[in-house]
């Protein structure tokens, strides 16, 4: 079997929100959005057989040379090729959705989803509902109110105001108004770039970092600049929570400091964001479990979900030392319904907190033609 065409598909048809969306790290002058489309790879092979994977970039010249004409199942050779990082530049895209789409192929192939395919520990892993807005405090409480009476047992809180005392306040009422029933996170989002937000010092991380920990929060995620290494491994010593990070990592290998020195109790890759896949979720995982720390994969939210999800829920079924995956959500404005409007069936919470791992064959998803449009 071999690649014959690298396909990159762009749906005509956009989902559009019903009122302005615009996610905390934009806050407080980023522009909002009020609709997003959805975009994918697909490669096609001299035997009819299709892979999927979700999109970041048209593929420059050398990796679609390397591609075409490759047998699918060298799926290492491709990602020691085209993903170790020797040459990531801002200026081209990252090639973790042509790997996945190499493993769909190879699972559709052998009639089996990815997750059995790479030796599978698990069925069903617990998702944590990922909210994205800055909200009152009583619209806060009362989402995930809702976000609990679907199954939820987790959820994370977005930080992003100007004085951290209003961020403290929205978790102190949801974790009056959940008790301990409900796992509470946090993402500072101090990583991120946003026009005209005063960013915390060391000394404010610390002081927010103490104050979280005494409401019981499970991880504080991004607190300092990813960068700051010493900063966040002084955080990590500090606080009994775990310190979280690491979505804007452009290759496995940038996890190593961090790890080294204990600047993180999570790992938080993204297989899309950065030259990552499958396999780098799994290498990454290796890495942590030496040391003793965890991975939580990062899932970008909107268009990509529709493809990025199963892919990481494949890749973190094979693995022991993730305790849950990533989940975007945000009612009404994202939802299961118009993140994952391309597939055919979306991946939905079940009652007890977890998420199936798809059992058809590779990724174990459908595209649905009429949603793209022609």
């Amino acid at each position: 079997m071999k690649i014959t065409k690298v396909e990159v598909v762009h749906s005509k048809k956009q989902v559009t929100l019903p009122v302005d969306y615009k996610p905390a790290w934009w806050e407080p002058d980023g522009k909002p959005i009020r609709s997003f489309g959805f975009s994918f790879y697909r490669l096609h092979t001299d035997e009819g057989i299709m892979g999927l994977g979700p999109y970041r970039g048209d593929p420059d010249p050398f990796v679609t040379q390397a591609l075409t004409g490759l047998n699918p199942f060298y799926v290492g050779r491709f990602w020691s090729d085209c993903m170790m990082g020797r040459e990531l530049a801002s200026s081209r895209g990252t090639y973790g959705g042509l790997e996945v789409a190499l493993w769909d192929i190879v699972g559709k192939a052998l009639g089996k989803p990815i997750y059995k395919v790479l030796g599978a520990c698990r069925d069903r892993v617990m998702a944590y509902a990922a909210t994205n807005r800055l909200l009152k405090v009583e619209e806060h409480v009362k989402q995930v109110a809702y976000i609990m009476n679907l199954g939820f047992k987790a959820v994370k809180l977005r930080l992003h105001r100007p004085d951290p005392r209003d961020d403290l306040a929205v978790v102190k009422a949801v974790r009056d108004a959940v008790g301990e029933d409900m796992k509470i996170l946090v993402d500072a989002n101090q990583n991120n770039r946003s026009m005209n937000y005063n960013y915390w010092s060391r000394k404010t991380a610390l002081w927010m970092a103490k104050e979280l920990d005494k409401l019981n929060v499970y991880f504080l995620e991004e607190p300092l600049a990813r960068r700051d290494v010493e900063g966040l491994a002084e955080l990590a010593a500090s606080v009994d929570m775990f310190i979280a990070g690491g979505e804007h990592s452009a290759n496995i290998y940038e996890f190593k400091e961090h790890v080294i020195r204990g600047a993180y109790d999570i790992l938080q890759p993204d297989l899309l964001l950065g030259d990552i896949g499958i396999s780098g979720i799994r290498k990454i995982a290796v890495m942590a479990d030496y040391f003793g720390r965890m991975v939580v994969p990062h899932v970008c939210s909107s268009g990509s979900v529709a493809l990025s999800l199963p892919a990481a829920l494949h890749a973190v079924a094979t693995i022991e030392n993730c305790p849950m995956l990533e989940y975007p959500f945000d009612p009404p404005l994202l939802t299961a319904e118009n993140q994952q409007l391309i597939l055919k069936e979306a991946l939905t919470i079940e009652k007890d907190g977890c998420l199936k791992v798809p059992d058809r064959p590779g990724l174990g998803i459908e595209i649905d033609e009429d949603n793209i449009g022609g």
